[in-house]
C-alpha cells in the first residue's frame, strides 16, 4: 500500500475537517490535499523531480513540513529527512551519500542550506518560508500558487519512500532504506493498538526528520487533527496540549519526567488528553511512578523499535495498570501485530524464555537494506530475520526485556552487568534527576560500573557511599557503581531521546586519565 493513500482517504471522508494547525494557521484535509498536489506539480515542473529523485527536508516541526513530506511522495520522489541537530559537514555526508539534488529548508536553517549548496552538496534549494534567500529561486508558496494540481504518483509496496540515516555512533551514518510497504505497515499496525480515529488530535513532539513520529501516517490516515509547533518545552508543549485540545501526544522519557513536574500542571485543562507515548526507553521507575500520579487518567503506551525495524514491540495501555514496580513497566511491551521477534544465541538459535540473547525480528515493518551497503546490510539480514545488536531477554508471558547494546554490556570480572538495570536502580534516589552508566577499564576486573550522574536543581550530591548502599538495597553487589562522576548539564542526548552513552563514555575517560 502507497503512503499517499492515507491522504487520499482523508480528503475523501474528512474534507472539512481541520487537518493541521501550526500557530494560527488552520488547514482542512482538502485544502492540504490541494496544496499538496500543487506542490507535487510544481516539484515535477520547476525543480526538476522525476521518479525517484531524492529529496531531503531540513526544517523544525511545521505544516510546510507535513506537506513537503506528502509532495515528495505525491510526485514520485523519495525523501531524506535530515537531522537538524547535525554539523554542516555532517548534512554534506548524508546529502552526498544519497545523491540528493533538491533540498527543502526552513528559515532557521538558510545559512546552512545555502552553504550545503556553495560545497556543492545539493544543487537546488526550495525555501518552506516566506520570500527565497540569495541562493533559493523556488518557494514553497510559490511552487504551489503557480501549479496546477499533479496526478498522484501510484507507488508500489516494495517502492522506495524513504532514506532515513541512523546516526553513526558504529562508525559513518548509514542511509536505512525503508519502502512504501514498510512504512504503511508500522502506521497501520500501530492503529491496531493504539485506540486512535477521527475525532483524534495529535500533537508532533517527536521530530518529524525522525521515524519516531509515526504520527504523520496514522493521523492522517484516519483524517484526525495534526498540531505542530516548531519549537516548544515541556512545559509550553502543556499548554498548547490545553489550547487546541490534545487526544494523543508520543514522546520520551525525559519529557514526560519534565511534564510530570510542571508547577502549573494543575491549572491546565487536560481533560481531553486522552494517551502519553513514550519510546526510546523505558520510563524510570520513579518517572513513571509520578508521571501516573500526576496523570491518572491518562493511559501510557510505549513502543519500541529502531529505525531498521520500527514499532515492533508495544507496551498497551492495558499493560501499565499494575504496580508501580511491577516487572513488566520495566518491559518493551509484547510483540506488535504482525510481526515477530525472537532472542537468540551468537549462531542465531533462540534461546529458552528468560535467558539473554540478542533480540532479532521479521515482518513487513523490517528495511529493504541499507543505501548502497550490500556487506553492511547482509550482516544485519540474515536468514530473513534483522539483527538489532540489542541484547534483552523474555519472559513466559511474552514480554520482552531490553537489557542493553550488546556493545555496552559492561563485562566485570565474569559477570555480564546491564547498565539499564543500574540506571533504573539509580532514578529512585531523590537527588538525581539522570544517570548514565558506562564501564570504564579497571586493572583488577577488567571493566568496572560507572555512574555519570546530573543531580536535580538544589539537590545535595549524594557521597558515593551512600549511592552504594542505596543500590544494594535494589540490584546485586557487583553490579553496583564502583566509581561515580557528576555533570552541572544534561546528559547528551539523541533525536529519539536516548541518552548518548559515546560522549558520556569519552568525557568520563577523559577525565579519569587527562593524558
Amino acid at each position: 500500500m502507497r503512503i499517499t493513500q492515507g491522504l487520499v482517504r482523508a480528503v475523501v471522508t474528512a474534507a472539512d475537517r481541520t487537518a493541521t494547525i501550526d500557530g494560527d494557521r488552520r488547514r482542512t484535509w482538502r485544502e492540504v490535499g490541494d496544496r499538496v498536489a500543487r506542490l507535487a506539480g510544481g516539484l515535477r515542473a520547476q525543480a526538476g523531480l522525476k521518479t525517484g529523485d531524492r529529496v531531503a527536508i531540513l526544517a523544525n516541526n511545521c505544516d510546510f513540513y507535513f506537506e513537503t513530506y506528502f509532495g515528495v511522495l505525491w510526485a514520485g520522489g523519495v525523501l531524506t529527512p535530515l537531522n537538524t541537530r547535525l554539523a554542516t559537514p555532517e548534512l554534506a555526508f548524508q546529502l552526498t551519500d544519497a545523491g540528493v539534488q533538491t533540498l527543502c529548508f526552513g528559515e532557521e536553517f538558510t545559512a546552512v542550506a545555502e552553504q550545503l549548496l556553495a560545497e556543492g552538496a545539493v544543487q537546488r534549494l526550495v525555501a518552506m518560508d516566506g520570500a527565497p534567500g540569495a541562493s533559493a529561486h523556488l518557494t514553497h508558496e510559490g511552487l504551489i500558487q503557480s501549479s496546477e494540481p499533479a496526478e498522484e504518483h501510484l507507488a508500489e509496496d516494495g517502492d522506495l519512500a524513504g532514506i532515513f540515516y541512523t546516526g553513526g555512533t558504529t562508525g559513518l551514518p548509514k542511509g536505512v532504506m525503508l519502502s512504501h510497504g514498510n512504512m504503511h505497515t508500522i502506521a497501520a499496525n500501530l492503529l491496531m493498538s493504539i485506540p486512535f480515529d477521527e475525532s483524534g488530535v495529535n500533537f508532533h513532539a517527536a521530530p518529524m526528520f525522525h521515524l519516531a513520529d509515526i504520527g504523520i501516517l496514522f493521523a492522517t490516515m484516519t483524517g484526525a487533527t495534526h498540531v505542530f509547533r516548531r519549537s516548544f518545552t515541556a512545559e509550553s508543549m502543556l499548554e498548547a496540549i490545553a489550547e487546541h485540545g490534545v487526544t494523543h501526544c508520543f514522546t520520551v522519557p525525559a519529557v514526560i519526567d519534565r511534564m510530570a513536574k510542571y508547577e502549573r500542571l494543575d491549572q491546565l485543562d487536560l481533560s481531553k488528553l486522552q494517551m502519553l507515548g513514550y519510546g526510546g526507553s523505558s520510563l524510570p521507575a520513579a518517572t513513571l511512578a509520578l508521571a501516573r500520579q500526576k496523570f491518572p487518567n491518562i493511559g501510557f503506551i510505549q513502543g519500541f523499535g529502531q529505525t531498521e525495524m520500527a514499532s515492533c514491540t508495544v507496551l498497551t495501555p492495558a499493560a501499565h495498570q499494575c504496580a508501580d514496580d511491577h516487572p513488566r513497566l520495566r518491559s518493551c511491551g509484547k510483540v506488535a501485530l504482525g510481526f515477530e521477534i525472537r532472542i537468540v544465541d551468537e549462531e542465531g538459535r533462540e534461546v529458552p524464555r528468560g535467558q539473554i540473547g540478542e533480540i532479532v525480528g521479521r515482518g513487513g515493518n523490517v528495511m529493504l537494506g541499507y543505501w548502497n551497503r550490500p556487506e553492511e546490510t547482509a550482516d544485519v539480514m540474515r536468514n530473513g530475520w534483522l539483527h538489532t545488536r540489542d541484547a534483552g531477554w523474555m519472559d513466559e508471558e511474552g514480554y520482552i526485556y531490553i537489557t542493553d547494546r550488546l556493545k555496552d554490556m559492561i563485562v566485570s570480572g565474569a559477570e555480564n552487568v546491564y547498565s539499564i538495570e543500574v540506571e533504573n536502580a539509580l532514578s529512585w534516589h531523590p537527588a538525581i534527576e539522570e544517570a548514565a552508566v558506562i564501564g570504564v577499564p579497571d586493572p583488577v576486573w577488567g571493566e568496572r560500573v560507572h555512574a555519570h550522574i546530573v543531580c536535580k536543581t538544589g539537590a545535595e550530591q549524594p557521597s558515593f557511599e551512600e549511592l552504594s548502599a542505596f543500590c544494594r538495597q535494589r540490584i546485586a553487589g557487583f553490579k553496583t557503581p564502583k566509581s561515580v562522576s557528576f555533570s552541572d548539564t544534561r546528559l547528551p542526548r539523541s533525536a529519539a531521546g536516548k541518552i548518548q552513552k559515546g560522549p558520556v563514555r569519552e568525557a568520563v575517560l577523559k577525565d579519569l586519565d587527562p593524558a
